[in-house]
């Protein structure tokens, strides 16, 4: 194998490692990021020894989960014939968990008569994020969705009467109801359910890749599934539907099955 040049760039939170000629990773290397690449046309690469889609520009993404193992392997083939592998050895991440005790049971676990809808629309969300065709609205410099302080983070966990619940996945936007929720990214819609138990207002737009945005607690919707939107475009506004307390925009990010920090795309903002 080839001895390979390398340099490293850390500019504005993000973290680049690139090989002169061969590639070029663009992320934090921590738990929970979505790591977007840049390789020859026509070149093929594996993340842990799976093949992940390389577009025609060259562009592919893959994402490490929320408590992902530290080390990971990255496997590349250039046009050439020419192979290259690196490690990648991933910060461990330390999150936010809160214990609550004294909550009456309803609170902690739902009710047996709402168990079915709560699959109907885990079904649907899971058919939403299927789609894995060769577009790159991944590769695009994201934009916080909508304007207000952070009220919730992502890897956060309750503990509720001493059961661990799921841990969140997303960062909150804390705003009033009807604020305009814009796209952070160009693509298409894939899933919009008004009253869904848990999240209410549900909208997941497709970036490419497997790579998706989920808006949760959503008041309206203003785009429609199949349709596609750009960067910036106005579609929809932040509610308080579903379990929530007060009005605010959960966003989520997933790379297919991965849930990834979409805080890590985007400037940092105050609480």
């Amino acid at each position: 194998m080839r001895k390979m040049s390398m340099w490293f760039l850390f500019v504005c939170g993000v973290f680049t490692y690139s090989t002169v000629g061969a590639i070029e990773l663009q992320g934090e290397m921590t738990q929970g990021s979505l790591i977007r690449g840049t390789i020859a046309p026509t070149s093929q690469v594996w993340f842990n020894e799976q093949p992940i889609k390389v577009s025609k520009q060259g562009h592919f993404v893959f994402g490490f989960s929320r408590d992902d193992e530290l080390t990971h392997s990255l496997r590349w083939t250039l046009p050439s014939g020419e192979e290259h592998k690196r490690v990648l050895e991933l910060n461990k991440r330390d999150y936010d968990i809160q214990r609550i005790e004294g909550l009456p049971p309803k609170m902690v676990t739902p009710p047996e008569d709402v168990l079915v809808r709560i699959r109907n629309d885990n079904k649907q969300v899971g058919a939403a994020r299927k789609l894995n065709d060769e577009r790159i609205d991944f590769m695009q410099t994201f934009i916080w969705p909508a304007a207000g302080p952070i009220s919730g983070v992502y890897g956060s966990q309750r503990v509720l009467n001493g059961q661990p619940r799921r841990p969140h996945f997303g960062v909150d936007v804390a705003a009033p109801t009807g604020t305009p929720v814009y796209a952070p990214a160009d693509g298409i819609v894939t899933l919009w359910v008004a009253d869904m138990y848990y999240s209410g207002g549900t909208m997941i737009i497709d970036h490419g890749h497997g790579v998706s945005s989920t808006f949760l607690h959503l008041h309206a919707g203003h785009v429609e599934v199949g349709q596609h939107v750009k960067q910036g475009e106005l579609v929809a506004e932040i509610g308080a539907t579903g379990r929530v307390t007060g009005a605010h925009l959960d966003w989520r990010m997933n790379w297919k099955n991965v849930r990834v920090d979409p805080a890590l795309l985007v400037p940092a903002r105050s609480n």
